[in-house]
Parts: C-alpha cells; sequence; structure tokens
C-alpha cells in the first residue's frame, strides 16, 4: 500500500537526518572545551587525544553506516541491532540504557541553561535553585506539549536551532585563525615544563571521557531510521553529521591555544569559548557566545528529547517493552514513550537539588550510560562480520567491515574501562529497576521473563546496584 500524502509529509529529509546528527552531538560541550582541554593538556596532547577519539568514533559511524545497509530490516536503530545480535534481555538492556542516556543528557541542558541565565538573574543559580528547578520544569512541559503536535514539526525546529548555533561557532573559528598567535601554540604545545612520554600519556587519558560526551548523538540518524524517506540516507548522515562535528570540534581546541596560554585557559569559567572570543575581540565577543550557548542547548535539549522517545517507543513496537509505551497519537508521535521520558526527566530534575555537582554528574553519567549501547552495535557489526552473515562468498567488504567493527568495539571497552567503576555502578542503580519495564513486556506476552544466560546478567546488574546504594549510603560514592 502507497503511503499517504500525510505519512510522506511525516517522513524525514536526508539533510534533515544530518541536522538531528549535528544537532545532537553539538551542544554544551564544545563550548567548554577551550578551559576543558587546557586544564589538563597541551596542543600535542590534544591532538592526540582527537586523532584517538576520532578514530574510534569514525569507526563506529562506519558501522552505523554497514548495519543500515547489511540489515534493513532492522528499522529502529541503535536498540534494534543489541537485540538481534544478543537476545532479549540485551537488547533491553540497550535500550534501556540509551534511554536513561538521552533523559540525563536532557537534565544537563535543563541545568547549563539555568546556570547560565544565573549569571545575569542570580535566583537562578548554579541551575538547581528551587526558582532554576521550577522554571526547568515549565520548560520541560512547554517542549513536550510542542512534541506532541507531531515529531516532523519538532525536527523541523531542531534544523533551525542546528544553523543557528552552528553559525556562531564558524565565525569563533574563523576569528581565531586571524588573531592566532604562533608563539602561543609553541609555548602551550607540550602541557608541560617537563615533557615526557608518560607525562602526555597521562594527558591524554584525562581527555578520553571528556571526548566521549562530545561525540554522544553519532547515532541520530540511525534511530530515526524509520522516519527517513529513504534508508540509504542513514550511512551518510551519520558519516557526514560525525565528520562535520569531528572539524569544528578539533578547531576550536586548537585554536584556542593560539589566542590565549594554557594556564589563562585553564582558569576561564563556563562557557570557556566566550573567554576565548572576548579576548579576541572584545566584552561584546563573550555576550555574543553566551547567547550562542543558550541556543545551543535549546536545540540540543530537543533532540535529545525526540531521540528518548523514539528509542523508548520502538523498544516497545518490537515488543520489548511494555505495550502502552508503543501507543501514537494522531500526529504519530509516540505519547506513551514521551510522557514517561517526561517523568523521568522531572524526577532527576528534583533530585538534582541534593547533587553537589549536578552538571557535571549529568555529563558523566550521560556517557557512561550510552557507552553500554555503544559497545553492543560494535559488538554486532563485528559479530556479524565474522559469521559472514548478509555477506556474499568472498566479499571484501566483509574483512573491512569486520575491522572497523573490531576497532569501534575495543575503542568502547577502553572508553568503558577509563571511565572506571564508580560510574559503572551508578550506572547499574539504573539499570536494575529499570528492568522491571522488561517484566512487564514479557508477562503481557506470557513469557518466561529471563532465559539463563540472561538471569545470570541480570543478577550480576542488581548485584552493582546494592553495591552502588551501599556504596551512596556509607559515603564511598557521592553525587
Amino acid at each position: 500500500m502507497a503511503p499517504s500524502s500525510n505519512e510522506v509529509d511525516q517522513k524525514l529529509s536526508r539533510s534533515a537526518l544530518v541536522s538531528l546528527v549535528v544537532g545532537s552531538m553539538v551542544g554544551s560541550g564544545i563550548f567548554a572545551l577551550p578551559a576543558s582541554f587546557g586544564r589538563v593538556t597541551g596542543v600535542l596532547g590534544t591532538l592526540i587525544a582527537w586523532i584517538i577519539a576520532g578514530t574510534g568514533m569514525l569507526m563506529l559511524a562506519f558501522v552505523f553506516q554497514t548495519l543500515s545497509h547489511r540489515r534493513p530490516d532492522l528499522d529502529t536503530g541503535i536498540y534494534a541491532y543489541a537485540k538481534a545480535g544478543f537476545g532479549d534481555y540485551i537488547g533491553f538492556a540497550s535500550a534501556a540504557g540509551y534511554w536513561i542516556g538521552c533523559c540525563l543528557a536532557d537534565v544537563a541542558c535543563l541545568i547549563l541553561i539555568k546556570a547560565t541565565i544565573g549569571q545575569f538573574f542570580p535566583v537562578f543559580g548554579d541551575g538547581t535553585t528551587p526558582a532554576a528547578i521550577a522554571s526547568a520544569s515549565l520548560l520541560l512541559w512547554g517542549v513536550h506539549f510542542l512534541v506532541l503536535r507531531g515529531i516532523k514539526g519538532a525536527a523541523t525546529l531542531n534544523t533551525i536551532a542546528t544553523y543557528a548555533k552552528i553559525i556562531p561557532i564558524l565565525l569563533f573559528i574563523g576569528v581565531a585563525f586571524v588573531v592566532l598567535d604562533p608563539d602561543l601554540i609553541s609555548r602551550n604545545f607540550w602541557g608541560t615544563e617537563q615533557p615526557s612520554a608518560a607525562a602526555i600519556s597521562g594527558q591524554v587519558r584525562s581527555t578520553m571521557l571528556l571526548t566521549v560526551f562530545v561525540f554522544v548523538g553519532i547515532e541520530g540518524a540511525s534511530v530515526y531510521s524509520r522516519d527517513a524517506r529513504d534508508r540509504s540516507h542513514i550511512g551518510f548522515a551519520t558519516v557526514a553529521g560525525f565528520l562535520s562535528v569531528l572539524c569544528l570540534l578539533v578547531l576550536v581546541t586548537l585554536l584556542s591555544y593560539g589566542v590565549l596560554t594554557r594556564q589563562e585557559l585553564s582558569g576561564l569559567p563556563t562557557p570557556s569559548m566566550a573567554g576565548v572570543m572576548e579576548a579576541m575581540v572584545g566584552r561584546w565577543g563573550g555576550i555574543f557566545i553566551s547567547v550562542a550557548l543558550l541556543i545551543s542547548i535549546l536545540g540540543n535539549y530537543l533532540s535529545w528529547s525526540l531521540l528518548a522517545a523514539e528509542v523508548l517507543h520502538s523498544a516497545a513496537v518490537n515488543r520489548t517493552m511494555p505495550s502502552f509505551l508503543a501507543r501514537v497519537n494522531a500526529h504519530q508521535v509516540p505519547v506513551g514513550a514521551l510522557w514517561l521520558t517526561n517523568w523521568v526527566i522531572q524526577a532527576f530534575l528534583l533530585v538534582t537539588w541534593f547533587a553537589e555537582y549536578a552538571f557535571t554528574l549529568a555529563l558523566k553519567m550521560t556517557s557512561a550510560m550510552t557507552l553500554i549501547p555503544y559497545f553492543l552495535v560494535a559488538a554486532y557489526g563485528l559479530k556479524l562480520a565474522y559469521l559472514g552473515n548478509s555477506y556474499h562468498a568472498g566479499e571484501r567488504a566483509r574483512s573491512v567491515d569486520g575491522i572497523r567493527s573490531a576497532i569501534a568495539t575495543f575503542y568502547a571497552l577502553a572508553m568503558i574501562y577509563a571511565g572506571g567503576p564508580t560510574f559503572l555502578l551508578l550506572s547499574s542503580i539504573l539499570y536494575a529497576p529499570g528492568t522491571f519495564l522488561f517484566f512487564l513486556a514479557k508477562r503481557e506476552r506470557k513469557e518466561t521473563v529471563f532465559k539463563p544466560f540472561e538471569a545470570i546478567i541480570f543478577t550480576v546488574i542488581a548485584l552493582a546496584a546494592c553495591t552502588g546504594v551501599y556504596a551512596l549510603a556509607v559515603g564511598a560514592i557521592s553525587i
């Protein structure tokens, strides 16, 4: 049956898919890069960090591209690959982890919006005061009702926001090229008074989790594969969006070393890009970048809201989440998933009142929750290439895809290890109770909840969650 004109109109074009990828990746992180890198490394360490992170994430982008071509039947993105490769519960864990990561990213956006406004209106403080939480809640539900009017309209607004925030970043890069001081680049090159391999290695390790956060969102087009006008656009949008953002990230960090010394960069307040711009052109430049930051965060928040609801809805359609999450309204918006998503965000917002460093915690938890789904996607790509499923006999692309998937898998594991046990324990505290949704879904279909191997995995997660709760209670872990 041919799609109706309304269905066609709701489909996303290639440019809209690219915009979703760029809009999801370019958020608050890029505006904080100059100081974040300046505190821990110099020019050489920055170059090495971006080469490692860029290579690892580019391989992951290629995996998404390959899977969209090899498994076009899996049209629900990041969650569907984990389920197809490793079973129902692993697929559920991927969907739940990614969904919670999206919710936490939205919380980070809301906090930073209010913290930025708090520089002009003290009642909002650091973004976690009662007034800040109340106004953030109003914004949360305002966007909620906007999205209820249709994915197409929300995605169009996201496209506009993406262009609005990219232009100031390009202006920053252009001005930095003009005023670049080669002597400062030389002085900032090593990032230490006594250069050594060990010192550079330590600097690079200190930047790794930061690079993970700024790349989160690379899977945006894949998540929306069922809404694409043409599935061939998914792979293109993922790789093109990633390469575009990588260029921006590298230029913003490296050019900043040609404007201020590393010590000056490390002392800049958030958003540190505003401080660099102010050093180049005066006070108006800092204000201009601060306004751009607000636009960027608002667009980023909208992207994460769309992604969170879509992942939850897709999992419900594929019968791994309860059926009430599969409901859509007249505009084909997943209303059940959207309501649950925003209630969870609301709960996280209330918790930030008690967190000492709420924004930093939200950023790190976002990275921790999304690394597991990334690892599972890369591992599925590796499994597909190893077994030869969907490949012709002797097809050369199989070995190429296998190498790319292996690199992406190793990179994801390395990043999980770099995050340390603290965030694995905190993540398990969210994964364990979230399994109740899996339990409901299985009961609806009158199926056995866990297979033997899945029961072992859940037991490990539950034990880790108990350990995490105990560590929080005794103060071994703090939020």
